[in-house]
């Protein structure tokens, strides 16, 4: 009986290309073998290649088919997307691989592309009663007037790329000063910018993954900076170089653990989720804060999902598998 053929997507086309290496190395690694024949793909802007140690070959695009080092012509079964930022975490590919009716382990197209959107989100999800930071949108050409915008938001103030992940052109502001260099510094990533409230609270992270019509809300995490610096805001350092300490359970209170895990289900539904997701809450005064909710969490060794399914009682390797079953029996 042949095996079915899973395509590990993974690169993409902004800064969190590495990221996406590191991940889809992990992945490949945990699954299993003779269950899965696993073909890596590597996109990005100029070309997708099937690769295979020193061999690369091109990925035909009409369908999309590459061809082995044996000669064999492979069309895979499923696509594993593990592409951080575009195209694998807006919507595009999602999109591409319906057309062609090849069934992939995130959500829908339309759910990235929402998600992907910061505002979008939030307004999304205010409009459910749950509570965000305050915030404003920027778009390209849009004048900002920074005195209008500390008496909306006050400071200090996050400003960032709407669309993107990762910290990238993220920075925290002070000063009234600081305002314009920052939206500036933000339009470097993205065409669209949004200032927000800082909360100054508890960082707090949950993972929710749906498989074969069984739901799995895991632990949440709490997410603790190690260097003074980085107590500003959870950066690109803290995140993936081993600067932050990731607390699985977090500490906190059964009651507070329960909202987190409840309100985070609730989300994934509302938003019609499929897959594993990763919601970041900033827990305040006694308020929970939706953040942001990533459809493509990281799966590296050092990512928050893989931690909290060990907690769980689950490896890494059960977890890909229940992430492909899903797509096997839909």
């Amino acid at each position: 009986m042949n095996k079915p053929k899973i395509a590990l997507l993974y690169g993409g086309y902004s800064k969190e290309e590495e990221i996406s290496q590191h991940s889809a190395d992990c992945i490949a690694l945990s699954l299993d073998k003779s269950k899965y024949d696993t073909y890596r793909i590597l996109i990005t802007e100029k070309e997708w290649l099937f690769m295979d140690g020193d061999h690369k070959t091109p990925v035909d695009k009409n369908d999309f088919s590459f061809v082995t080092k044996q000669k064999e012509k492979i069309t895979p079964d499923i696509a594993y997307i593990m592409i951080h930022g575009t195209p694998g975490e807006d919507g595009l590919l999602q999109g591409y691989f319906d057309m062609l009716k090849i069934p992939y382990t995130t959500c829908n197209a339309f759910v990235a592309a929402l998600t992907f959107n910061k505002a979008a989100t939030k307004h999304y999800i205010e409009k459910h009663g749950y509570i965000t930071a305050p915030a404003r949108l920027y778009r390209k050409n849009e004048v900002c007037n920074p005195d209008e915008l500390i008496i909306k938001l006050g400071l200090p103030m996050f400003i960032k790329p709407n669309n993107g992940g990762s910290s990238f052109g993220v920075t925290k502001v002070k000063t009234k000063e600081d305002i314009i260099p920052a939206i500036e510094k933000a339009f470097m990533e993205d065409h669209e910018v949004i200032a927000e409230s800082f909360i100054n609270g508890m960082e707090l992270t949950c993972g929710v993954l749906q498989s074969c019509g069984k739901k799995i809300v895991f632990s949440a995490t709490e997410i603790v900076p190690k260097k003074e610096s980085q107590k500003e805001f959870f950066d690109y350092e803290a995140k993936y170089k081993g600067l932050a300490d990731e607390i699985t359970p977090a500490r906190i209170s059964d009651e507070l653990m329960a909202e987190v895990q409840e309100t985070s289900s609730k989300i994934y539904d509302l938003l019609g989720c499929s897959g594993v997701v990763r919601v970041d809450y900033l827990y305040s005064q006694g308020r929970l804060y939706f953040m942001e909710i990533n459809t493509i969490p990281g799966m590296s060794q050092a990512s928050i999902i893989p931690q909290q399914a060990q907690h769980y009682g689950m490896t890494v390797s059960e977890l890909n598998d229940l992430l492909i079953q899903d797509k096997l029996k839909s």
